[in-house]
């Protein structure tokens, strides 16, 4: 079983920053992508940004130079260091990881219990 930990989220005014955390542990032989996605009421889940093993990234489109995420392979941790926030961005952020447990398992996908995220003056 893996388990994953997210904190970080929180009130910031428009324009502010902040900086979302992820950490999974448990059964773990490889983390192959990890990254964040978020909800908003209303509207679906969509990705905010995710990164690969070997550090490729791809982001959401409504990003546009804001956010950066990294992930410390070692650890099996993620940040996304979100700059320039908008109210838009209000939602809540989604940890989510893709794991090998073992060296012969197939891929599993594990998801956090989410941050809330409030943009707002």
């Amino acid at each position: 079983q893996v388990q994953v930990v997210e904190s970080g989220g929180g009130l910031v005014q428009p324009g502010g920053s902040l900086r979302l955390s992820c950490a999974a542990s448990g059964s773990i032989f490889r983390v192959n992508e990890i990254g964040w996605y978020r909800q908003a009421p209303g509207e679906q889940r969509e990705l905010v940004a995710v990164i690969t093993y070997s550090d490729n990234t791809n982001y959401g489109n409504f990003v546009k130079g804001r956010f950066t995420i990294s992930r410390d392979n070692a650890e099996n941790t993620v940040n996304l260091q979100m700059n320039s926030l908008k109210p838009e961005d209000t939602a809540v952020y989604y940890c989510n990881v893709d794991v090998t447990e073992t060296m012969y398992s197939d891929p599993a996908d594990y998801w956090g219990q989410g941050t809330q995220v409030t943009v707002s003056s």
